[in-house]
């Protein structure tokens, strides 16, 4: 048994190193020679699909996506473009009132007084005239093949949504947003692993997706991850959930450090909110359990692993070469954020150290928002984080 507390600290980190090494690494290399879906619609006989976007105070960026949008190479008579404003204060709406008066395709819908986007999404869905839907951000722009990328795998009945392929622009070395980009980088190609393999991808990545009309359910309103909740009832429906690596989209990194780690709170707190609501689907088929467990909640429950780590290495290290060997590596750590931080505020940026502070500052984001989610006190409406930053 003194062995054992002696091991445990060490043992408390095999989860994590599972989650966030072994689990993916296994899947790409596994799913490397494997297919989405043979299945296709061919481009002349591409269904035709609704868009659905909120948008609160973008006009900075809306006049690209609009025209992203209408620059596809999707038939324009295919289209139904519904765009709900949620109460801007800048000129977002009088932006988008030029654009429909001059094509039918686009409805515009005024809110004004903030929803959310989760009302916003939740509303314009009963609107929408198509069985395939796409949600997307405003600031995620397209490429002229997305629309036909992602709606040719509907043909597969047995396909209820598809993922895009965002690649990012705007990274800087003076924040945050080059290892976040690398984050994001390997956590799509693990989603596209998911999918290949059993068609059980763990969320779209929010900016862009498409959804069979018929599989979607409400979002709850005061939830703030929308996406996953999405996914996670197609699953539950016994439909698949893929991505696509052709539907290719672009987004701008955050780089600004605050806004990114109140944004990953924000998110946090909605993942819990989600692992409470699908708890029952620990309980599902194997596969969906499975991955559900391996790529989302050991990942979501990984602070409370390495805090678990660090109380056994601070009450054994006098007695365990690896508690002593952890405790130092803990300390270490936390002295590399402080001083990356400090460098950051003095112009100074060093790729390995800021790394190292987007892994910890991730976790405690996770932790923060595990609070926030028993708090309770969510309304649902998501905090805009700025676009296009220096």
């Amino acid at each position: 048994m003194t062995n054992l507390l002696h091991l445990a600290s060490g043992l408390f980190l095999i989860p994590v190193c599972y989650t966030y090494i072994i689990y993916p690494i296994a899947l790409i290399l596994i799913s490397k020679k494997k297919n989405n879906n043979q299945l296709f619609h061919l481009k002349e006989n591409a269904p035709s699909l609704t868009i659905l976007m909120a948008a609160h105070n973008e006009d900075r960026i809306i006049k690209k996506k609009i025209e992203s949008i209408l620059a596809s190479s999707y038939s324009l008579d295919k289209l139904e473009i519904i765009i709900g404003t949620d109460c801007c204060t800048d000129n977002t709406d009088k932006i988008i009132s030029d654009y429909t008066e001059k094509h039918p395709q686009i409805k515009h819908h005024v809110f004004d007084r903030r929803q959310g986007k989760v009302r916003i999404i939740n509303k314009l869905v009963k609107e929408s005239k198509n069985e395939i839907l796409v949600l997307t951000d405003a600031n995620v722009l397209f490429s002229k093949s997305t629309l036909f990328e992602l709606t040719k795998h509907f043909k597969n009945k047995r396909i209820g949504l598809v993922d895009s392929h965002m690649k990012n622009y705007g990274m800087s070395p003076t924040g945050i947003s080059i290892p976040e980009q690398s984050y994001i980088s390997l956590e799509v190609k693990l989603k596209d692993a998911e999918g290949k393999l059993w068609g059980t991808m763990m969320g779209p990545f929010g900016g862009c997706f498409a959804i069979r009309k018929s599989l979607f359910k409400a979002v709850p309103e005061n939830y703030l991850v929308d996406d996953f909740h999405l996914s996670m009832n197609v699953l539950d429906q016994g439909a698949h959930c893929i991505h696509e690596s052709k539907a290719i989209v672009y987004e701008d990194v955050s780089n600004h450090l605050n806004a990114e780690f109140n944004r990953k709170i924000r998110i946090s707190t909605g993942n819990f909110q989600n692992l409470l609501h699908f708890a029952f689907m620990l309980f599902k088929p194997k596969k969906i359990a499975f991955t559900f467990i391996s790529h989302k909640v050991i990942r979501w429950i990984s602070p409370f692993f390495i805090i678990a780590s660090l109380i056994f290495a601070l009450f054994t290290f006098s007695e365990s070469s690896i508690s002593s060997l952890l405790l130092i590596c803990y300390l270490s750590l936390i002295s590399i954020v402080l001083i990356d931080i400090v460098l950051m505020k003095l112009g100074l940026h060093i790729r390995l150290l800021r790394y190292i502070t987007h892994f910890t500052l991730m976790n405690l984001a996770l932790l923060i928002g595990f609070f926030g989610f028993l708090r309770g006190n969510s309304n649902g409406i998501w905090k805009r984080t700025e676009r296009l930053q220096n």
